[in-house]
């Protein structure tokens, strides 16, 4: 039996990445400008640790100056709010990210609607919401730009093609389902109270899974020869107590009927900081007034 072919998000984000240095480099020799990316950390949570330190990594990779605002996880809402009006004024940072979880003292959508709308490289802004859903210049969040982008290099012009989104997330399924409507798809919305979810799954041509439940889309819910874009990443238990990522696709199975799907890990999780870097970018530019390049990765 034939299987898929396997989307490598890794590497289209190594290329994607390649592209946004040339792009930085061309912006410091015409404009002197070097665009910055701010991330802010309450707390010492170790994965949130991680993320920080490979954001600030690629951030400097690409040649952005990376600044990183540590704040203890006592901190208050407002001590957090004065750091972010405080990078808010910066004009040497061009993009701001709190990263999430917050400590429970805090509240996430305060935080999200203190962030300058042009510093929201993480699209969560209502403003930046609004804007997307409209089809006007948003910020749009990282998760879903990077599983478009896979979409098209996969597909091509996805113009017509039927869509199913698992997930009604503000981070995710509602920008996913925007910005598949921009692209003239039949989009259909999907979620917890859908009425035959496998059913619904079967009629698309392309299926978004973002719902974080480890493998609920099986094979036998797809379309023959459909894209499968996972977005999932859930740790399962293993006897050695390591554990193993899986997605919200039941891999083996699905593998056997799409026509191309998204490992994990190794698939949308890679597009999810190189967009963030390439939002920093475009923020940049539009704060200084300069055409927004079109940034495609570097060849293969």
């Amino acid at each position: 039996m034939a299987t898929a072919t396997i989307i490598d998000g890794k590497s289209f984000a190594a290329r994607l990445r390649t592209g946004i240095t040339a792009q930085i480099t061309q912006l410091k020799a015409d404009h002197g400008i070097t665009p910055g990316l701010a991330v802010v950390l309450v707390g010492e949570d170790p994965a949130s640790q991680i993320y920080v330190r490979n954001k600030g990594r690629q951030a400097r990779e690409t040649g952005m100056n990376s600044f990183e605002q540590r704040l203890p996880v006592t901190a208050s809402q407002t001590e957090l709010l004065a750091c972010i009006a405080g990078l808010n004024q910066d004009p040497a940072v061009n993009g701001i990210l709190v990263q999430l979880p917050l400590p429970k003292q805090i509240n996430p959508e305060a935080v999200i609607e203190a962030i300058a709308v042009s510093k929201d490289v993480d699209g969560f802004h209502p403003l930046n919401a609004g804007l997307l859903a409209v089809g006007g210049a948003a910020m749009v969040p990282c998760t879903p730009l990077g599983c478009l982008m896979l979409l098209k290099d996969q597909l091509g012009d996805l113009a017509g093609k039927r869509a199913v989104v698992l997930g009604r997330s503000n981070i995710v399924g509602k920008p996913m389902a925007a910005l598949l409507l921009r692209e003239h798809c039949t989009v259909t919305m999907a979620h917890s109270r859908t009425r035959d979810l496998a059913a619904e799954c079967r009629r698309a041509e392309i299926v978004v899974a973002a719902v974080g439940r480890p493998e609920m889309v099986k094979g036998d819910w797809l379309q023959p020869g459909a894209t499968v874009i996972d977005v999932g990443i859930n740790r399962l238990p293993t006897p050695d107590g390591k554990g193993r990522l899986v997605g919200d696709v039941e891999f083996a199975s699905a593998v056997e009927v799409a026509g191309a799907i998204t490992p994990v890990p190794g698939g949308v999780g890679p597009m999810t900081i190189a967009c963030l870097l390439l939002n920093t970018l475009t923020a940049a530019c539009r704060q200084h007034g300069i055409p927004v390049p079109e940034i495609k990765p570097a060849a293969e």
